[in-house]
Formats: C-alpha cells, sequence, structure tokens
C-alpha cells in the first residue's frame, strides 16, 4: 500500500470520528460544537482525497477551496454545502467571530441538524472516491 493511500485512510478515519463527535455533540444539545466538528469532518474528507491523489502536503480550512483545487467530475455539486459549511469554521469556536454573545447563544439544534447532513454527503462522497482497502486473502 502507498503511503499516500495510508495517509487519506487516517484522514478519512478521522473525518469519522469528527462526524460522530459532532452528532454526539447535537445530541446533547452543544449546536455551535456540532457545527464545527462538522465542518471538521468535511475539511478532513476532502483532505483525505487530496492525499489519495498524491497530495504530499493540504493547507487550507475552506472546504470550497479545498473542493475546487480537486479536478474530480461531480465533486462540484458538493461546493454550495462547503460554502454554507465554511461559515461555520470561526464563529461556532470565538464570541469575537459574532456581533454579540457567545457561540453557545448562537447556534441552534436547526443549524447543527443541517450541518451534520451536509458533513455526511461531503464524508460519504470522499469515502466513494478514495478506495478502501479489500481483505487479504
Amino acid at each position: 500500500m502507498r503511503a499516500s493511500d495510508r495517509t487519506s485512510r487516517r484522514w478519512l478515519d478521522t473525518a469519522r470520528k469528527d462526524l460522530d463527535y459532532a452528532r454526539l455533540a447535537a445530541d446533547a444539545g452543544f449546536h455551535a460544537h456540532a457545527c464545527f466538528n462538522a465542518h471538521q469532518a468535511a475539511e478532513k474528507a476532502v483532505k483525505a482525497i487530496h492525499y489519495a491523489r498524491g497530495a504530499r502536503m493540504v493547507l487550507g480550512h475552506s472546504i470550497r477551496q479545498l473542493i475546487e483545487r480537486l479536478d474530480i467530475p461531480g465533486l462540484g455539486e458538493l461546493l454550495s454545502a462547503a460554502r454554507q459549511l465554511d461559515l461555520y469554521y470561526v464563529p461556532t469556536r470565538y464570541p469575537t467571530g459574532l456581533d454579540d454573545g457567545t457561540p453557545d447563544d448562537a447556534f441552534s439544534s436547526d443549524q447543527s441538524s443541517t450541518t451534520l447532513g451536509l458533513a455526511h454527503d461531503i464524508v460519504a462522497t470522499a469515502a466513494g472516491i478514495i478506495v478502501e482497502p479489500t481483505p487479504d486473502r
């Protein structure tokens, strides 16, 4: 197995765990944290695609920009989801990213539910692009 394949799978596995954690946060009422971790899951999933395609280092946190750097048919359909998720990178973590209040005050169950769905779509798409290992016989 190529090193880039191992790296890609590690990023995809981490993306899946971040998405699981985001679901737990949402279920517990921590909607800002759920939104941020949904963003992280999607970001890591797209980075996993970059690594699967041989990238040695992938920098940046904008899911939209990470997708735009890839030339994969059909991936552009996720740009709308990426744009929405990118809005949750800063204000879900820092009170100065908001006009007033704290992230816990600003984010709702509707927002966390939406971001979880968007992130799920991106993680699932990444998993479909990255060839999963087949068991050795």
